[in-house]
């Protein structure tokens, strides 16, 4: 995980505390957001980071777009 920045490993962190590891407990950007402390932009960014590095997986939904961790 050394090619992660600081903030998409905090978010990765984040996402794993708040117990997000299958699909079936998705999280969303703005729970991430409320429990990471980050602001929204920051977040989004450092999801979309992880999801291109295979980090971490999207799943969209009717409203909002939901993440939990791969690896």
């Amino acid at each position: 995980m050394a090619d992660l920045t600081p903030n998409a490993q905090k978010i990765y962190d984040t996402i794993k505390r708040l117990g997000a590891t299958s699909e079936d407990k998705l999280k969303t950007a703005d729970d991430v957001m409320k429990a990471s402390a980050l602001g929204k932009a920051m977040v989004n960014a450092a999801l979309q980071e992880l999801t291109n590095k295979g980090y971490v997986k999207r799943v969209a939904r009717q409203k909002s777009a939901g993440y939990f961790t791969v690896k």
